[in-house]
């Protein structure tokens, strides 16, 4: 069996494959953050497609840190039944489920919301980005405890996984770079204060969650001069994974609109996924344009990682695990209702 249809077993987490959906922002929440009809049908197929770990899209710890007003919440107790909902039905068809928890800092677009940053400057000044609120020590706090408390949510609802969203520019992000983080006191400056709010919310959330394995993805180089790197990427992971972190989801870009960014071939992430692991000895998931099995399982047999995230190509085909399982001659992986089709 190809490593890619095996189960994944490590550190109490147990996966039936290393097929990973990862977050992606679907923009088809009501302005009250709740599940919709949408999202039911949207991951429960990636559950019954096979996918062994389905993580849903950048909830919102507090209104204000949506990207959109659009996007999915957990910052209210309301918004726990649809979650919930929406982990049996995926539960059903044996997918794990995990939720990203994130705040959008100062690229959120929401119309009527003031976005906060670490410093008082704007993602860009076009395409309606806003100048954002510097975020007072005070109230670092009080997001701190946003992201506990959808924390809690998250758990109560039933998500097996949660993972912080620290990548892609987004708030958490924006207090590692030096570009965006321009502070004065103990969280600006040096590499060291510039990670502590960071590690600071990864443990408090382990804290309060307690045996819930806690995922963080990072932007592993922002792709700019003077910018954060692939050094400071493995000093970060190198302190979560002490703090206990279970595995870091290696992805890149997002914090600044003048990044010089790669060509955009096939595993064009992959590479730093694979110097995170092998630099931390931290299980990691690498994403970047993987869109057959063949280069799932290159990347797995050559040690980049220890799952693999299909984004587009599982937006493109729900049932990508299917049609590897057919290749495979693996007929056992592939719902039997679905099987006259294989």
């Amino acid at each position: 069996m190809s490593l890619l249809l095996s189960p994944y077993e490590e550190n109490g987490i147990f996966l039936k494959n290393r097929v990973v959906m990862p977050p992606m922002c679907m923009y088809k929440a009501q302005s009250d953050g709740k599940v919709t009809p949408f999202h039911f049908v949207h991951y429960t197929a990636r559950a019954l497609g096979g996918v062994g770990l389905i993580i849903v899209e950048a909830t919102a710890v507090e209104a204000r840190g949506r990207i959109s007003d659009n996007d999915l919440g957990l910052w209210d107790d309301d918004q726990v039944s649809g979650h919930q909902q929406l982990i049996h039905l995926c539960q059903t068809y044996g997918a794990k489920m995990g939720v990203q928890l994130a705040h959008a800092g100062r690229k959120s677009l929401c119309v009527s919301s003031t976005p906060v940053a670490p410093s008082p400057l704007a993602f860009s000044d076009t395409q309606g980005y806003k100048l954002p609120h510097e975020l007072s020590l005070q109230e670092m706090q009080t997001v701190k405890q946003h992201f506990v408390q959808a924390a809690l949510r998250a758990t109560y609802a039933g998500y097996e996984f949660l993972e912080l969203h620290a990548a892609h520019g987004y708030l958490l992000c924006e207090f590692l770079s030096p570009l965006s983080n321009q502070r004065s006191d103990q969280y600006g400056g040096s590499l060291e204060n510039r990670c502590a709010f960071v590690l600071e919310v990864a443990e408090a959330i382990l804290d309060a969650t307690q045996n819930v394995p806690l995922f963080v993805r990072i932007s592993a180089d922002e792709w700019m001069e003077n910018g954060w790197g692939v050094e400071e990427s493995i000093y970060l992971s190198q302190k979560l994974q002490s703090i206990g972190v279970a595995m870091i989801h290696v992805s890149a870009g997002g914090n600044n609109k003048d990044q010089k960014m790669p060509a955009l071939v096939p595993l064009y992430q992959a590479a730093y996924a694979k110097v995170i692991r092998e630099s931390v000895s931290i299980p990691t998931i690498a994403v970047g344009l993987i869109t057959t099995a063949e280069e799932g399982e290159k990347l797995l047999q050559g040690g980049f990682c220890d799952l693999v995230a299909y984004g587009r190509e599982l937006l493109r085909n729900p049932n990508f695990v299917f049609y590897t399982a057919k290749e495979e001659g693996k007929q056992a992986f592939i719902e039997p209702s679905y099987l006259r089709a294989f």
